[in-house]
């Protein structure tokens, strides 16, 4: 039987639009910022594909600035914050290392919000973390990498702007999965991902409000109107914007792995795993759960040899599965080494989500039975 893959939002599948563009610049070649006639075709491709990316997600096409990717971007908002009179960060627990990290590194104090056991920030919290002293830029994600859960970034953005303060959302998870406008997020800056919605890797961007200043920290000539030197990805540009093309006009496609997604939901609960974020609303191709007993990494493995492609609920590193930092923020320490993640994509089938299913309780029951022979001996 062919493979499997069920790991879209590690990466995702390209898009035959994306890649239909991509090769086409990769054959004509020429630079944005030259201005003979190549160049000038470079150009209205760049700015086209900047309107594309822009309307993914309803803002104004000159408010976004292409990045090498979503951690590029968000790093791009916290290091323009910082430089621009912000005194702390306020990151939430769940928040993917690309923006936890660039925090840590920003040279301000940062503190924690709090989650629910759903994942959801609580507000209250942040509503009280704004109240003290100093100007804040609070980070929160519109939807979690690991469980699909989505942050109440719209209530959060009120309580932000009164006391001053900028509103970071990585949306590179959610873009292209739930329809949302910029506007209506109420969000200072948000970051995107080309290759999580079936564009290239290497490429994203960062949208910017009237509210927020970036700052320059990447020097040289005055591409992309100053804010970020260094001569287009053009390709992987084209290709961001024919995916996000793509993406705004498939959405309603993801009501059906909704349903895809919960039915194998309720076999995997059958058998005994629990599910994380299931009482609130997540984005509709992404199932996280967890086995108690059985590593998150021996899961994978099993699934991996069967033909099913999905990955651990925390990021790896040095081919090592860490405890899930977001499970843990939930208050189930006792599974962040026992979570596994199953996410569909573009061009993801029912007989997939099917498939994952049988290949995981088919492995369970090996696993199980392992378990009772060792039971036995001891």
């Amino acid at each position: 039987m062919s493979p499997v893959y069920l790991d879209h939002n590690a990466t995702s599948a390209l898009r035959p639009q994306a890649r239909d563009a991509v090769l086409t610049m990769l054959d004509q070649g020429g630079n944005p910022s030259s201005i003979h006639a190549a160049g000038r075709n470079a150009r209205r491709v760049l700015e086209r594909s900047r309107e594309q990316v822009a309307g993914l997600v309803g803002a104004v096409a000159g408010s976004l600035t292409f990045t090498s990717g979503g951690t590029e971007a968000s790093a791009l908002a916290i290091q323009s914050a910082a430089a621009t009179g912000v005194e702390r960060i306020l990151v939430g627990a769940t928040e993917h290392d690309a923006v936890w990290e660039n925090a840590q590194a920003s040279g301000l104090p940062v503190a924690t919000l709090a989650v629910d056991d759903q994942g959801i920030v609580d507000l209250p919290s942040l509503q009280a973390a704004l109240e003290l002293p100093g100007r804040a830029l609070v980070c929160l994600m519109l939807a979690n990498n690991e469980t699909g859960v989505l942050h109440p970034v719209v209530q959060a953005a009120d309580p932000v702007r009164a006391a001053g303060g900028w509103l970071h959302v990585d949306a590179v998870q959610a873009a292209g999965k739930i329809g949302m406008t910029f506007g209506a997020l109420g969000a200072d800056s948000l970051a995107l991902s080309a290759h999580k919605l079936g564009g290239p890797q290497g490429v994203g961007a960062l949208v910017c409000g009237t509210r927020a200043t970036l700052v320059r920290r990447q020097h040289g000539g005055g591409q992309e109107r100053g804010r970020r030197a260094g001569t287009e990805n053009l390709p992987g540009i084209a290709g961001f914007g024919a995916a996000a093309e793509a993406s705004l006009a498939g959405l309603h496609g993801w009501a059906d792995q909704a349903r895809w997604r919960d039915r194998l939901q309720a076999r995997l609960q059958a058998a005994g795993a629990l599910v994380f974020g299931e009482a609130v609303d997540r984005l509709p191709q992404t199932l996280c759960v967890a086995m108690p007993g059985w590593a998150s990494e021996t899961q994978v493995m099993h699934m991996d040899l069967g033909g099913v492609m999905i990955s651990a609920g925390a990021a790896c590193s040095s081919g090592k599965v860490k405890a899930s930092r977001t499970i843990t923020a939930m208050g189930r320490p006792d599974l962040a080494t026992c979570s596994i993640r199953i996410s569909g994509g573009w061009n993801s089938s029912e007989a997939d989500w099917t498939r994952a299913g049988d290949v995981w309780l088919a492995a369970l029951e090996v696993h199980q039975s392992r378990q009772n022979q060792v039971r036995e001996v001891a």
